[in-house]
């Protein structure tokens, strides 16, 4: 195998991330200040597509590399004294990493995860699992991810942080068949998909007295 088939064979790995701003910050002003140093250190680390999006204090972050392990503390060394400590570990930490708990679509290589579309917009949108639906939301997006890959934006996942959601996708979304055949051949996902996956939610109240079970966030800083 020559040097160019082997680069073709490299794998995207794909990053998410939880982080909780200080009281009173300005996020924009902040991170547009920051972005220069940012776009450097994107590039020196090999991040990709990293997009930035907020609600209130809490930050939730998304990037990609052909790098298996690329710390967001290092991307955002030069002004993370804005962002609070995360207990739990020993170390300071002010990111906690979110697990990958369904994608329409998995890399295979760096060249088939290239973007086709270079005019596509990142948006996030965050969802709370209520805590005893967890494991229920957990195995019917397994199956449904399994049994029908490719079932929508090719970008398109959730990870999950206790039972905080973050949905990660693009517009215009990009279809296509995967390269893979999902791990099961069954075909139990339910047909009523929106009405099986209702339940699972705490809804976000809005000012208008409705309910919606995801929230579109909007993004900070592309980079």
């Amino acid at each position: 195998m020559g040097i160019n088939d082997m680069k073709l064979r490299w794998l995207m790995y794909r990053y998410h991330f939880r982080a909780q701003c200080r009281e009173n910050s300005n996020l924009k002003q902040l991170f547009s200040e920051a972005l220069p140093v940012l776009q450097t250190q994107t590039q020196e680390l090999g991040a990709r597509q990293l997009s930035l999006f907020h609600f209130g204090t809490q930050l939730f972050l998304y990037y990609e590399s052909p790098a298996p392990s690329v710390d967001p503390h290092e991307l955002f060394a030069h002004c993370e004294d804005v962002l609070a400590i995360w207990p739990g570990m020993s170390s300071a930490r002010r990111w906690v990493p979110m697990i990958d708990i369904f994608h329409y679509h998995k890399p295979v290589s760096e060249q088939q995860w290239l973007r086709k579309k270079a005019s596509a917009r990142p948006y996030a949108r965050i969802g709370h699992l209520k805590p005893d639906q967890v494991a229920s939301y957990v195995f019917y997006h397994y199956q449904y991810q399994e049994e029908k890959p490719g079932d929508g934006d090719k970008y398109g996942m959730i990870a999950l942080h206790e039972n905080l959601m973050f949905f990660y996708s693009e517009d215009p979304a990009t279809i296509e068949k995967p390269s893979y055949s999902g791990k099961l051949s069954t075909s139990h996902t339910p047909s009523d998909w929106a009405g099986t996956m209702e339940p699972h939610f705490i809804p976000w109240d809005s000012a208008d007295g409705s309910s919606r079970i995801w929230l579109e966030i909007p993004l900070v800083i592309r980079a």
